[in-house]
């Protein structure tokens, strides 16, 4: 998922165009985007939309709930967790207690509502508690897909300037080796400032280099940055080709290490051309795919 754009849940006239535009998911969001006094409204209206089976264009359905610790949270659930929701993005979790307790309510809503695909769990890290613990959060539960960086929330109630690189890569980093470490993925989150493209897109490029699988765009006018800034390059997928292919070879002849282009290519590398094969196959990118 290179992109996920937000749209809000109390605006269900923009719903369809955002699955018919270019992003590779949608979320759906009851918290932020939605004013208080309408949250109620908002919950009623995702719910009915995705009881209603839309024609997701094969996209990634995602909603944000309110946090646990908001009156909210219980009725979002009972709500949206509907066979049409594929992911619930939790926010403000602190602890591998938050996360199992979430699945659990998850469950007990899937129960109600008679939905037999489990709903996964994307993981907001925005408090510095919820950095501390990120790794215990993603490994917590099996639902838990990914990790996604909430740097606004972390930062601003701390006086860290949002555009502090020093502090951006620290986070990135650290939010990235604690999704390693449970095996899921790392998603960045949000650019406030909509007309600075060039910044938008320099944040994308350095959470792809950090190993990140995409982010977050909060108008449509950034899923085209993201998608580029998260799209294998040609020169990448060809030199990962040529691995994959060259290790074929090297396994029939019983070798370990090898070299492709001149570097010596072993397990990790291998496993890193793999990825970037399968990715440039998803999207169309491999010839003769």
């Amino acid at each position: 998922m290179r992109s996920k754009l937000f749209v809000p849940g109390s605006r269900p006239e923009l719903f369809a165009k955002a699955l018919a535009g270019e992003a590779d998911g949608i979320s759906i969001d009851l918290e932020d985007a939605v004013a208080e006094e309408r949250k109620a409204e908002a919950r009623v209206t995702v719910g009915d939309w995705l009881r209603a089976g839309p024609d997701t264009h094969g996209k990634l359905v995602i909603v944000r709930v309110n946090a646990m610790d908001t009156p909210h949270f219980e009725a979002d659930l009972a709500a949206v967790v509907q066979p049409g929701l594929q992911v619930l993005n939790l926010p403000k979790p602190e602890s591998a207690a938050d996360v199992r307790a979430a699945a659990e309510a998850i469950a007990r809503a899937e129960r109600a509502n008679g939905v037999a695909e489990p709903v996964q769990l994307l993981l907001n890290i925005e408090t510095p508690r919820a950095l501390r613990a990120a790794a215990a959060m993603a490994g917590a539960d099996p639902r838990v897909m990914g990790l996604q960086v909430g740097l606004g929330d972390l930062f601003e109630p701390l006086g860290i300037a949002r555009r502090e690189t020093v502090a951006v890569q620290q986070v990135l980093f650290a939010v990235r080796m604690a999704a390693g470490e449970a095996g899921v993925a790392a998603y960045d989150g949000a650019f406030a400032d909509v007309r600075d493209t060039e910044g938008y897109l320099a944040e994308a490029q350095l959470a792809r280099r950090l190993g990140y699988a995409g982010k977050t765009c909060i108008h449509p006018s950034q899923v085209a940055l993201a998608n580029a800034a998260f799209r294998p390059s040609d020169e990448e997928i060809a030199h990962a080709h040529r691995v994959t292919q060259a290790a074929q070879q090297a396994e029939a002849a019983g070798v370990g290490a090898f070299l492709v282009d001149g570097r010596m290519i072993d397990r990790p590398f291998l496993l890193r051309a793999r990825a970037i094969v399968d990715t440039a196959r998803r999207l169309g990118l491999l010839p003769g795919a």
